[in-house]
């Protein structure tokens, strides 16, 4: 991002897919009836298909299933010289995204689909503004994305909706044969998370976490020290999502439905941990040597938004019916099976400065983003701060290449959808796969169960089924040859 300017609210700011409100009440139209107990996590995708579903349990994380197919890890996409593209999802972070899809070679929009008809008539037209053939659309109701899925001319499937459905979109692309691309978080379940590791095995198709902070130029330029040794054996490592989101979660034009705040009515827990747990996952290799193993989460009173409300909010505002119980901060910390400690924090909703604090300690040295600043021995002495900038030919090809990329973000948005379309062209590995997707995202209903439970620590699942101990690339990857 780099969102070392917090000020900055563009659509595509924080990365929180909402549309207008047409589209908001429509997408999340299953969420919002589900109630404000946890008896509803997750569900409001297909209510009527997980009705009977419960929250997760220790036990359920405890459990590793028999697998169901063959690893997903080092498996490459099949090269094609076009990667051909279906977008789920037209509002801010689409509607924003397309743009970069459009911008990379060899990368062609076939179809889009979201049910605000204004939103794919904007986006089609950016698409043969760019010089590339009017796509096909899809705007009839809330399920036209699975006739999208079915399409037989599309490679890679994007999904930018509201979290209740990011499950269900996909599964449905999966279960067409497409490779699926999901914003942030993957699932809310540990039940459909193990279903989509499942589901990528035994389909052969690869679902993604789609996180660009993983590849921000402090992010990459810090991974690449850390595996080059400069950090010394890691100890310890810190990610947030501290964005102080108030005005705009009551605001009637950006998170209308209203999606997202009406998951403050159903948490206590980390609703958002994948911008700060996948780059220090990254760093760590996990699933790539080190495994994470547990979480212990705690939460602050909820008291944030409802002093916003009582202060910005008239009387006969919807808001009023609303009760919030998720805590304004949450802090967890995870174990690693190495030992390591990874801390992660939410807060979006009490006044404070945008923080991702992308931290990372070793037995040499430290580093700290917000701002950011190093000390290494033995380059720096006598406590004093060093300067990260000097240690620039330490960034990443990527960013060697594209030293100043288009896009969102402070380009790190231009480098994920170039990296992606690389990689499927070329017949490459992807950077992450399925098993980081699902680690990254496993804090959601873990620390929310740990809160509730004072704290006491909630096992995260092996989704690679002991594959971890092997180490494998990652983000750090080699420039390729073509």
């Amino acid at each position: 991002m780099n969102e070392a300017h917090p000020q900055d609210h563009d659509p595509a700011h924080d990365r929180d897919e909402a549309g207008p409100s047409r589209r908001s009440v429509l997408w999340t139209a299953g969420a919002a009836g589900a109630g404000l107990g946890l008896g509803g996590l997750g569900t409001g995708h297909a209510a009527a298909a997980t009705s009977s579903a419960t929250t997760p349990t220790t036990a359920d994380a405890d459990a590793v299933p028999a697998a169901k197919g063959k690893t997903m890890i080092g498996v490459p996409f099949e090269p094609r010289s076009t990667v051909r593209v279906g977008i789920v999802g037209l509002g801010n972070r689409g509607g924003s995204m397309i743009d970069l899809f459009l911008a990379v070679p060899g990368v062609r929009v076939v179809a889009l689909c979201d049910p605000v008809k204004e939103k794919t008539a904007q986006a089609a037209k950016k698409v043969t503004n760019a010089g590339q053939p009017a796509p096909a659309v899809y705007a009839n109701g809330d399920h036209d994305f699975e006739n999208l899925c079915k399409r037989g001319d599309i490679d890679f499937v994007y999904v930018a909706t509201p979290w209740d459905w990011h499950f269900d979109m996909a599964r449905t692309a999966i279960l067409n044969g497409k490779h699926v691309g999901v914003e942030c978080p993957l699932a809310l379940r540990l039940d459909e998370l193990w279903e989509l590791v499942d589901l990528s095995e035994r389909t052969r198709r690869h679902c993604l976490q789609l996180e660009n902070c993983c590849y921000g130029r402090n992010e990459m330029r810090v991974l690449r020290m850390a595996h080059a040794g400069l950090f010394g054996d890691l100890l310890h490592g810190a990610g947030a999502y501290n964005h102080d989101l108030r005005g705009l979660m009551f605001d009637p034009d950006y998170y209308e439905g209203p999606w997202r705040r009406l998951w403050h009515t159903r948490l206590r827990g980390d609703l958002y941990p994948n911008h700060g747990f996948g780059p220090v996952a990254n760093y760590m290799d996990i699933n790539r040597g080190d495994r994470a193993v547990q979480i212990s989460s705690y939460g602050t009173p909820a008291l944030g938004l409802a002093a916003y409300r009582k202060e910005h909010m008239p009387p006969n505002d919807p808001s009023w019916k609303e009760s919030y119980i998720e805590s304004d901060r949450t802090i967890s910390l995870v174990q690693t099976a190495k030992g390591r400690v990874i801390r992660l924090e939410h807060d979006v909703s009490t006044p404070h400065p945008y923080s991702r604090i992308n931290s990372l300690g070793g037995t040499k040295g430290v580093f700290e983003d917000y701002p950011e600043r190093i000390y290494i021995e033995p380059d720096q002495s006598n406590d004093e701060w060093g300067d990260f900038a000097q240690y620039a030919d330490w960034d990443h090809w990527l960013w060697k290449d594209h030293a100043n990329p288009p896009g969102g973000h402070g380009g790190m948005d231009y480098m994920l959808v170039f990296r992606l379309a690389q990689c499927i062209r070329l017949g490459l590995v992807p950077d992450f796969d399925v098993y980081d997707a699902a680690t990254w995202t496993a804090p959601v209903p873990l620390s929310d169960l740990s809160i509730k439970a004072k704290g006491a620590p909630q096992k995260i699942p092996d989704f690679t089924r002991g594959l971890w101990k092997k180490s494998r690339p990652g983000m750090d990857s080699e420039k390729p040859e073509a």
